[in-house]
């Protein structure tokens, strides 16, 4: 349905236990609720250290709340072992990295494939293929990692997350480590193949202008969602 929740967040918190005597823990997250339909494009924004990457983390079932509920096209992430989150984040899932975290044993091509092997993709390699000529890279196919700059290794990065046409694409500050030039081509890739899939996206950014490109933003200061309004 059109209106779905996708994420749906309620009362989400994170700590970190003391380590020490008389010490108390360190919280990262409090009482964060917030949901984000299908279709819809959210940034997440705050200064270093607000929590947005932890809140990213937890979005993906990466790691556990401490407090409150995440759920994901209505599965409860709290009530699923890891296993069955892997599975889920498999199943509905794409990743933008700031570091792009490509696998460097693997050719480009065979990083945009490995998401479609393993969902079981029949024609994993033409799609992976089909995807690199989608983003302009068609000609570095057999290429690894370390022989593509960083631009071309987000491009990778995007045609690996979009690939397996996911309903949620989650975005970690993906322009963080390109210069501005670069960083600008790859977010108007992104939002133009987040369009044509009517993918779901959530993004995590310090920079306003991304920000401003996303239907609606959450600012976040101290581990707290302070502002919630559209772009």
């Amino acid at each position: 349905m059109a209106d779905m929740d996708v994420v749906k967040v309620e009362g989400l918190g994170k700590q970190v236990p003391a380590t020490g005597a008389g010490e108390i823990p360190l919280v990262i997250l409090q009482d964060i609720t917030f949901s984000v339909t299908a279709g819809e494009s959210v940034a997440i924004v705050g200064a270093s250290g607000s929590g947005k990457s932890t809140l990213l983390g937890l979005l993906a079932g990466l790691d556990l709340p401490t407090a409150g509920m995440v759920q994901l096209a209505g599965e409860n992430l709290g009530q699923l072992d890891e296993d069955q989150r892997a599975k889920l984040r498999g199943r509905l899932l794409g990743f933008v990295f700031q570091s792009f975290l490509l696998l460097p044993a693997l050719n480009a091509l065979e990083n945009v494939m490995l998401p479609l092997e393993l969902a079981g993709r029949t024609g994993a390699a033409e799609q992976a293929r089909q995807w690199l000529e989608r983003v302009g890279l068609e000609h570095r196919l057999k290429h690894y990692p370390r022989h593509l700059s960083g631009g071309e290794q987000q491009r990778v990065a995007l045609a690996r997350a979009f690939a397996p046409n996911p309903r949620l694409v989650l975005a970690d500050e993906p322009t963080g480590n390109l210069d501005a030039a670069t960083g600008e081509r790859i977010i108007d890739l992104m939002f133009e193949i987040n369009a044509q899939q009517g993918t779901t996206l959530v993004l995590v950014t310090h920079d306003e202008a991304i920000a401003r490109r996303c239907g609606r933003v959450l600012r976040m200061h101290g581990g707290r969602l302070v502002e919630a309004a559209g772009a």
